[in-house]
């Protein structure tokens, strides 16, 4: 899995004209499930995401969490992350998820979210999107599988 992360202002989605998602202060978070992730890896994923403590607190340090602030969440399926860029011009997307069963992570990422008490706003998995955001900051984060499970892709099979 990877993520993009971008403290904002606000951000929203907007997909055929009309807006799918739409968040104040809080976090744009771009997400791809790949080859060889599991559903176990969830929660901790998405848990490491909500428990970074990447808001400024009353001394303008670094030091809250989008648990402590209450901000919200837009969650932007995004297999592009996926892309490997080592050979030619073309990016292969062949480390992303089949479409089916990651689109089937994105809406089980929803469900952790919900248990978790934060207001995640969507996107539409599949669909072409426009988002709209004024970076905080700017603060931005990539989180992958690999440095949070501590696993390299050959360990998974992929």
């Amino acid at each position: 899995m990877k993520a993009v992360i971008q403290r904002v202002i606000n951000a929203s989605c907007t997909v055929s004209g009309q807006v799918t998602g739409s968040i104040g202060k809080g976090l744009l978070v771009y997400f791809c499930a790949e080859k060889g992730d599991s559903e176990d890896m969830l929660e901790k994923f998405f848990s490491k995401i909500v428990g970074l403590r990447i808001f400024a607190d009353e001394k303008g340090k670094m030091n809250l969490s989008l648990s402590d602030t209450g901000g919200g969440m837009l969650l932007i399926s995004q297999f592009t992350l996926a892309a490997d860029i080592s050979r030619g011009r073309r990016p292969s997307f062949d480390r992303a998820m089949d479409a089916e069963s990651a689109e089937r992570f994105y809406m089980k990422a929803f469900e952790i979210l919900d248990s978790m008490g934060v207001q995640a706003q969507r996107g539409v998995f599949g669909a072409h999107m426009e988002i709209s955001y004024v970076n905080d900051g700017p603060v931005t984060i990539i989180a992958d599988s690999e440095n949070i499970f501590h696993k390299r892709m050959s360990e998974t099979g992929v």
